[in-house]
């Protein structure tokens, strides 16, 4: 099949809510093309970030190698510690309506994105489902409506979120980094992965010529794109990158758009596990 682009753009801080989200909104409006947003409703504790600096060396590597400071700013980094928490989408919620007015697709990402990517595999259950009616009670106050998916912090799940997720009515789910789609065996949603990777984890031209490599073969597929990122500082880079998926005829779509796309009947049925990739400090869910 021809190719197939989805862009799955996440907003994890406020900063990049603030500043990132308005700039992809321009950057898609001038190639006139749409992608799904996954907000992060709730308090932006990234200054918790110093706690695994210490105890994860990877993460200190990450951050070093993706300029963090240029990325998230110094203010991004006390959030949570020296500076209270703001609220990340819930304290702009006329960017929300612009994300909605210009045709794009909004879907939930966290409620604190901060101590799930740190500390699910520590939280109870009930830990988990307190975070999710936080962030969907928030997700209901912006949009007024339910989100129809979801998509994992750091796509980081296990079984105790997938027997959360159970309890709500997700038409699809975008929480695991795998090759193509798949229905989850204890869920029955189908999942629709990131398979490319991002600026942060490849560098911008290894990234760029992976995506492009993929797309000449055709099939579905699925960018991880950050608000922080392709809408900070490495804003130019993915418009260069936007520009020669164009010139390559590559059709780009939501993710709500592929899952209508999608025969749910033929695809596998999977459970997924937690192994650490190349160019991230957590394990991701694969």
């Amino acid at each position: 099949m021809d190719p197939v682009l989805g862009l799955k753009i996440d907003v994890d801080t406020y900063q990049g809510m603030k500043n990132g989200v308005p700039r992809l909104l321009d950057i898609l409006g001038d190639f006139g093309l749409k992608g799904t947003f996954f907000l992060s409703v709730g308090p932006d504790a990234s200054g918790r970030a110093v706690l695994q600096l210490l105890k994860n060396p990877r993460f200190l590597k990450k951050m070093l190698r993706t300029n963090a400071p240029g990325l998230y700013g110094f203010r991004t980094a006390l959030y949570g510690t020296l500076l209270p928490s703001p609220m990340i989408a819930l304290s702009f919620p006329g960017h929300v309506r612009r994300i909605l007015d210009g045709g794009h697709e909004v879907q939930f990402h966290a409620w604190d994105h901060r101590r799930w990517q740190d500390d699910l595999t520590e939280k109870s259950r009930e830990w988990i489902a307190d975070w999710f009616e936080r962030g969907i009670g928030g997700f209901r106050s912006l949009t007024g409506r339910l989100p129809e998916a979801f998509g994992a912090p750091s796509w980081r799940v296990d079984d105790r979120v997938l027997s959360v997720l159970a309890g709500y009515r997700f038409d699809y789910l975008s929480c695991t980094r795998a090759a193509e789609p798949f229905v989850y065996d204890t869920l029955g949603i189908p999942e629709i992965p990131s398979n490319l990777p991002c600026f942060e984890e490849a560098g911008i031209e290894g990234a760029t010529e992976t995506v492009l490599r993929a797309l000449r073969g055709g099939g579905r597929h699925v960018l991880p794109v950050h608000a922080e990122a392709e809408g900070g500082i490495w804003d130019r880079p993915f418009m260069d990158l936007l520009e020669r998926i164009r010139s390559a005829g590559c059709r780009v779509a939501t993710l709500g758009e592929i899952k209508e796309e999608l025969d749910t009947a033929t695809l596998l049925r999977r459970r997924p596990r937690l192994e650490l990739l190349q160019g991230r400090a957590f394990p991701c869910a694969v």
